[in-house]
């Protein structure tokens, strides 16, 4: 599946193709023409991921071969034991977590889950986390810290679950305990934007040492649709809504919002799943080693100042 923005790239992709089926039978001029095609598009994909606009990106952080959180964990670790429930209300499979060894040392992972059919999408809630998944979250980071062991949080979200049972169930003192608790947490946190990061439903598991985010996904209050119907009453505005959300992580980094980006293959993450779960858990080992070398007091601290300094106007 090509985005509309891929489609160029697209077309040129194809006409090589039966450029390379003719050029079987065919003369060294043919393969002159594959050759500067071939260049050709390597430019023309170069110039469009680099200039790619906020609506864009937020475009391919909802590509639907883009590599979710188990996909990450699959790929990272080879001993991952998933956990599941909140011991009160039920499992969330929205929320999914466990321990899991990377490179030796044993980590606990934590992160939304979507579905790719729609059975999944169903079962998965669109990754959309009722109070039970965020409560799943907190018992496992306490579990976590009980054993002295680091957690990273996967965040990809369009939101927490919206629905009157969940807000039945306490949605917002799920996600406001959330916030309060990962601040006192003693172990080494790094939370990492690998799609989504929409409202206080990433907000409620990204509360960390160091947060990433990876080079094509977003990170805001609101989705640019939902602003879009908030501001002009239309969904019309979303590009334009994309922009003035500042949602980028390009963004995120100029405001010192986040500590750092990911980089991604040229396409995106969905382009080479193993390159990008190599980069991924090459970050969170350098990470962890730097945050283990940490008095716990000295990390909280900073943990809390780090977040405390977010939207601080100095006049």
């Amino acid at each position: 599946m090509e985005l509309d923005f891929e489609k160029p790239i697209a077309e040129l992709e194809a006409k090589l193709e039966d450029m390379k089926e003719l050029a079987k039978d065919s003369d060294k001029d043919v393969q002159a023409a594959i050759k500067a095609l071939e260049k050709k598009i390597g430019a023309l994909k170069k110039e469009t991921f680099e200039n790619l606009t906020g609506w864009q990106r937020v475009q391919l952080s909802r590509h639907p071969d883009r590599p979710y959180t188990l996909d990450y964990i699959y790929e990272m670790t080879s001993d991952f034991i998933e956990l599941y429930g909140d011991r009160s209300v039920a499992d969330d499979k929205a929320m999914v977590g466990g321990f899991g060894s990377i490179d030796d040392q044993t980590f606990m992972i934590i992160g939304q889950q979507k579905g790719r059919n729609t059975k999944q999408r169903q079962l998965r809630n669109f990754g959309m986390a009722n109070p039970e998944g965020y409560r799943k979250a907190l018992r496992l980071m306490r579990l976590a810290e009980k054993f002295n062991k680091p957690i990273v949080t996967l965040i990809d979200t369009p939101g927490a679950f919206p629905g009157l049972e969940a807000e039945e169930r306490g949605q917002g003192e799920a996600i406001a305990r959330n916030l309060k608790e990962m601040f006192m947490l003693k172990v080494p946190v790094i939370c990492i934007v690998i799609g989504e990061g929409a409202s206080g439903g990433a907000l409620g598991i990204a509360i960390g040492d160091r947060v990433f985010m990876l080079e094509n996904s977003w990170y805001s209050v609101i989705s640019p649709e939902n602003c879009s119907t908030i501001l002009w009453r239309s969904w019309d505005y979303k590009e334009q809504a994309a922009e003035v959300l500042k949602l980028t992580a390009k963004d995120m980094l100029s405001h010192k919002l986040i500590d750092g980006i990911i980089s991604e293959p040229l396409g995106g993450a969905h382009r080479d799943v193993t390159w990008m779960a190599k980069e991924v858990k090459r970050v969170i080992m350098e990470t962890y080693k730097e945050l283990a070398k940490q008095k716990t007091e000295d990390r909280i601290a900073a943990r809390i100042e780090k977040f405390g300094n977010m939207g601080v106007v100095k006049e």
